[in-house]
């Protein structure tokens, strides 16, 4: 059984578990299936907008895909995860990766 089929079997044995659906994310990611790890963030993030690690995977992802204004956006939305659960570790490497980014801080997030 390979990487993703154990991954799937794991996410329909605990559907309430977002680890597995980070380990799925994460495994298209190294497999260069960018579009496919986009989609596995956005369902993790749909269903675990409190699941932290994913929200800086998700936006390498975007970038990657080209897309910056979405990276702009998770990563955003991922600093007022870590914020609400008191992550401050997390909320420095998001915020990090925002500056890199929107450098003005910029609404859009188009640059």
């Amino acid at each position: 059984m390979d990487r993703i089929s154990t991954f799937q079997s794991f996410i329909a044995r605990s559907p309430a578990d977002p680890f597995p659906r980070y380990g799925l994310a994460m495994e298209y990611k190294s497999q260069g299936r960018l579009d496919e790890a986009r989609a596995a963030f956005v369902e993790l993030l749909d269903g675990f907008p409190d699941y932290v690690p994913a929200y800086l995977q998700a936006g390498n992802v975007l970038v990657a895909l080209g897309d910056r204004a979405g990276a702009v956006k998770v990563l955003r939305a991922g600093l007022g995860a870590a914020g609400a659960k008191g992550d401050h570790h997390a909320r420095g490497e998001l915020a990090d990766a925002l500056a890199e980014l929107d450098p003005d801080g910029g609404v859009d997030g188009d640059g």
